[in-house]
């Protein structure tokens, strides 16, 4: 990828707005069960490290739609996950919806396309 720097990260552009982590939390908490990707039955802790790491990313690269971030986000995520047993293709779909609903209520924080 063109733009990444030389450790392959994509570039940060500094925070556009901070995201209320307790709120975030709160919403996925009663939320997840509702979406196509979760196993029914699933724990809401199965899922809430990818949340996290999808509001903090979408936070972290500004400007970045999440496929143009997906590569690095696939590649950190075994740094990242610490004690989640899900792969990146599990805990993709969930990263993926935490980082367009903070895109959706801070529009320009992604690719400012609203999604």
């Amino acid at each position: 990828m063109a733009d990444q720097d030389e450790t392959g990260e994509l570039p940060g552009k500094g925070v556009v707005e901070v995201i209320d982590a307790a709120a975030e939390d709160q919403h996925w908490a009663a939320h997840y069960s509702g979406t196509s990707y979760v196993k029914p039955g699933a724990n809401y802790k199965t899922y809430r490290t990818a949340y996290r790491y999808g509001w903090e990313a979408s936070q972290r690269y500004p400007g970045r739609s999440f496929d143009a971030g997906e590569p690095v986000l696939k590649r950190m995520w075994d740094k990242y996950r610490h004690a989640s047993s899900q792969t990146w293709e599990e805990a993709k779909a969930a990263t993926r919806d935490a980082w367009q609903r903070v895109e959706r209520a801070v529009p320009r924080a992604a690719d400012g396309d609203g999604r």
